[in-house]
């Protein structure tokens, strides 16, 4: 559809007068230029001012001046820009930082020195390749972090996934000591993700067999099956570290996280938890989500444009089925440019079939979600 003709539809859906048209073509020829037509899912003649159009019809016309009035004022979007600058600062501001922090500490030296002392930037030059860094998830980006940091990681310490058999890892062991000597090992890995909303994907209890589960009980699994296969060959110091960074985090997942590593370590199968350190690239503001008992008059919309038929069993696992206020009720305004989160509002997202005989709500989505549980 033409840019122009839709926007005139827009006009007709929201019954604007003209001069209140014009100002608001204005903001949406900006933004859907700046960001919102980045967005993956959209096609050619179908970006955002089309699905927007779309949006706004399922909604009844006293409701439509306030879902219009969220997605201007209270959607965020993540586009490619903001993300790459997240990927960009992640060595720099979090590795970095806490190597020169270490090696200033061993040599007694404040961390400015160490560039200007021989001894301890040989040391920031060998202890920043026994450095591994994996990737948790497609959102790790790690291309993109591998051409960031050319020329100052190796190639051969960046891996795209952490589920890794004893012959990568004899690999990667093979590169290191060519490096850096022979009999050299890691001494710390770094797990990166994109975005965490809740954490129970990174780390839960599971409420029916009480045992906890997760990406990072996954990673330490695997990781003692590769080394139960390397006949007694090391692959990490005695003293290794093991660090988790995700670019982006809600105020809840941070908090969420560290509280459970906690209660996990208590467990005596589990107290390896308690070496592990978590980063945020940026943490978004806890006034952030929408809930229940929010003021936002869109809340009421939440609740009355909702289909529970988006229910599954794989919602149930966060403890919440419903996923009105989406996954474990996390009420995100969030849209990153590759994908909506399942802990964004469905609104943004969903698309149903409703039944108009149980007066249940066929939702349209303006950002359609790729799922990857159905």
């Amino acid at each position: 559809m033409n840019q122009d003709l839709g926007l005139r539809l827009l006009g007709q859906i929201m019954a604007w007068t003209d001069e209140r048209a014009r100002a608001e073509f204005e903001w949406i020829r900006l933004m859907s230029r700046l960001k919102y037509d980045s967005y993956e899912d959209f096609r050619a003649g179908v970006r955002f001012v089309e699905r927007l159009c779309v949006w706004l019809q399922q909604f009844d016309q006293p409701d439509r001046e306030t879902a219009y009035g969220f997605v201007k004022d209270r959607l965020v979007y993540i586009g490619p820009a903001e993300m790459q600058i997240l990927v960009d600062r992640f060595y720099i501001d979090v590795v970095e930082r806490h190597l020169l922090r270490t090696i200033a500490e061993a040599a007694a030296i404040p961390s400015y020195k160490v560039w200007s002392t021989a001894s301890a930037a040989a040391s920031l030059k060998q202890r920043r390749r026994t450095l591994l860094f994996m990737g948790l998830s497609d959102g790790a980006r790690i291309d993109e972090f591998r051409r960031a940091n050319t020329g100052i990681l190796s190639n051969e310490q960046i891996v795209v996934a952490t589920q890794l058999d004893a012959s990568k890892w004899r690999d990667l062991l093979k590169e290191l000591r060519r490096d850096v000597g022979a009999g050299s090992v890691f001494s710390a890995i770094y797990l990166i993700d994109d975005f965490v909303a809740s954490g129970t994907t990174m780390l839960r209890r599971d409420v029916e067999s009480n045992v906890w589960k997760g990406k990072l009980i996954r990673f330490r699994e695997t990781l003692d099956e590769a080394l139960r296969s390397m006949d007694g060959e090391s692959i990490l110091s005695a003293d290794w570290s093991l660090h988790v960074h995700h670019y982006i985090a809600t105020s809840l997942a941070a908090e969420a996280l560290h509280k459970r590593l906690t209660e996990a370590a208590e467990t005596p199968s589990q107290e390896w938890l308690r070496s592990v350190s978590l980063s945020f690239g940026t943490v978004l503001p806890p006034d952030l989500p929408l809930n229940e008992d929010s003021s936002d008059p869109f809340c009421q919309l939440v609740k009355r444009y909702y289909d529970p038929t988006i229910e599954n069993r794989h919602s149930a696992v966060s403890g919440e089925m419903s996923l009105m206020w989406g996954y474990r009720k996390c009420g995100l305004p969030l849209v990153f440019e590759h994908n909506t989160p399942n802990n964004s509002l469905p609104i943004l997202w969903a698309e149903t079939d409703g039944d108009p005989e149980k007066k249940i709500h066929a939702m349209r989505p303006l950002f359609r979600r790729r799922q990857r549980h159905s």
